[in-house]
């Protein structure tokens, strides 16, 4: 970090370091009450979020991504995935998909919180020589054909409208296999390639291995650094895989009545199906407990894993995602595996969620020991950003963005508060995207959709700091997490996600016997000098008020 502005920071007044340390607070505290709708909202960037999920990183949605196709603005690509932190060295088995789940994206185009549009995949294992052989592959591989490539999955696609109508699309399609390295396969591009898969009535998918396109600092979880905030801005999950689902489409095959130019704002969610998987949150027998149930007393999950008979043929959601950074950081033990099995058209029939959103306390507290003055409630710009999309009926944001109301068939009565994440598809994709989005003065970016280079972490920070009901950044939070694009930058071209990663992430050894620094293609991303605005890439807010803390302890002790 330039000198200039270390020197900045160190000369500014007890006054500006004293709103450093609250505004930090405020910022990730109202990320806890605000961001995280409580337990009926959705999760993104949820790596590892659950209990559930982090017991079964196959079904363990980790990000969705919706944008308008940046090489093709006729269409619009979905992208979601699964499986965090994958080593990449993590043979001999490595990381296929779950073949007794069923991965799904969800469209919502009139705002009903219903899916509209579902999309399913279902993988198959193929093993060439189970019984001689351990090996993931036997030899070189070069294409998906190859007889050395001893372990490889197909799956098949369909399709199923709100009427509950199902035709497939694909069947028996390939999937590309994790990177085992560059002598198993030294053109895995290619393999790529043959894993893009062209769809009937146009579009394409693909399925796959991917880096992990999300960034932030997890270390946070480790008591705010231990005060070291010398070593903050790093991307933690670099180096890092996870697996890839992508799909392109024509806009019309998502728009309510085929018609993207009246119509053009859908709703966009990914899920996992298990079969016969126990959802609820105590994971004991068929009933709810009294501790999943929300304030007002309504159950927050399914109730039941088996049939009448005892069977297991009824399928069960364990996982879904929406918007960015919710489930990871903020829902309450208790809640996380009963929200992970809710659909939208819920969210808003538990009352504590919405007043959680709409009054935060955590603001008020702040305000009481810091004398930071909190953002005016009721928070109705937060229900419109996350619950309701942005339009200048839907609340006090006065713009006209990506609220299902803004479709022109759709039934206004019938819309109503649900978390997804929302996308215009008629705002065409930008010339020069900035990583912040729609407060960067790139309305095709977060929260109108999102990039796989939209920095999310800071634009949720600015927005739980009013930065949407004044449309100006909050200065003292403009530089962010130090942490500003993904580890591999995305391709031009579909399915964008960048190629695994083949390097060894923790290369530990006597020199640094806890691993990670000096990683190669994997490790961790230094950013060198003292952060000006340290903020945590959870939530956004954590690392900006340890460094207004530690400020004001450094000078009382006479350290500057």
């Amino acid at each position: 970090m330039p000198s200039s502005r270390i020197l900045r920071r160190r000369s500014a007044s007890r006054r500006a370091e004293r709103t450093l340390a609250a505004s930090g607070v405020l910022a990730l505290l109202t990320a806890a009450a605000v961001t995280g709708l409580a337990p009926t909202s959705s999760s993104a960037s949820s790596h590892r979020e659950a209990p559930m999920t982090a017991g079964d990183p196959k079904a363990d949605n980790t990000d969705v991504y919706a944008f308008t196709s940046p090489d093709k603005p006729d269409t619009v690509t979905l992208v979601a995935n699964w499986i965090p932190f994958e080593e990449p060295n993590g043979g001999p088995n490595f990381y296929p998909f779950a073949n007794d789940a069923r991965y799904q994206m969800k469209i919502d185009a009139d705002g009903n919180g219903k899916p509209d549009t579902t999309y399913t995949w279902k993988f198959t294992d193929h093993v060439r020589d189970s019984a001689d052989q351990f090996l993931y592959n036997t030899g070189v591989v070069k294409t998906l054909a190859d007889t050395t490539l001893n372990f490889r999955q197909t799956y098949d696609l369909t399709v199923t409208d709100s009427g509950g109508n199902t035709r497939t699309l694909l069947s028996g399609a390939p999937a590309a296999p994790s990177n085992v390295g560059k002598a198993s396969m030294p053109d895995y591009a290619s393999l790529r390639k043959e894993a893009v898969v062209p769809l009937p009535g146009g579009g394409q998918t693909f399925a796959g291995q991917a880096s992990d396109p999300f960034f932030l600092d997890l270390r946070i979880f480790d008591l705010l650094y231990g005060g070291n905030l010398k070593e903050t801005g790093h991307n933690t999950l670099a180096g890092y895989n996870v697996n890839s689902i992508a799909i392109q489409v024509p806009k019309s095959t998502l728009a309510l009545k085929g018609d993207a130019t009246r119509n053009p704002v859908v709703g966009v969610w990914s899920t996992t199906d298990r079969q016969g998987a126990n959802v609820t949150a105590g994971g004991k027998g068929s009933e709810a407990t009294s501790e999943q149930s929300g304030d007002d007393g309504k159950a927050l999950t399914p109730r039941g894993a088996l049939g009448r008979d005892g069977s297991r043929d009824d399928w069960r959601q364990v996982s879904r995602l929406g918007n960015p950074l919710v489930n990871e950081v903020v829902v309450p033990l208790k809640y996380k595996d009963a929200f992970n099995a809710l659909s939208p058209e819920k969210d808003a029939t538990v009352t504590p969620v919405v007043d959680k959103v709409k009054d935060p306390i955590v603001p008020k507290l702040i305000q009481n020991i810091y004398g930071v003055p909190a953002p005016a409630t009721p928070r109705n710009d937060l229900v419109e950003i996350f619950l309701t999309g942005i339009c200048k009926a839907c609340g006090p944001i006065k713009a006209d963005l990506n609220s299902q109301r803004l479709n022109a068939d759709v039934d206004k009565a019938a819309v109503v508060p649900a978390e997804m994440l929302r996308l215009n598809m008629s705002v065409p994709p930008a010339a020069k995207p900035n990583r912040l989005g729609v407060l960067g003065n790139d309305l095709a970016g977060f929260p109108n959709g999102r990039r796989l280079n939209d920095d999310v972490v800071d634009i949720e920070l600015q927005a739980l700091e009013g930065a949407a009901q004044t449309g100006k950044i909050v200065p003292a939070l403009a530089a962010g997490d130090a942490v500003d694009t993904p580890y591999r930058e995305p391709g031009s071209t579909f399915p964008y996600v960048a190629l695994p990663n083949t390097a060894a992430v923790n290369q530990a050894d006597s020199l640094h016997p806890d691993g990670g620094v000096g990683a190669g293609l994997g490790g961790l991303t230094t950013t060198g000098g003292f952060p000006v605005v340290p903020v945590t890439a959870i939530g956004g807010g954590a690392l900006l008020a340890s460094a207004g803390v530690l400020a004001l302890r450094r000078r009382r002790t006479g350290q500057e």
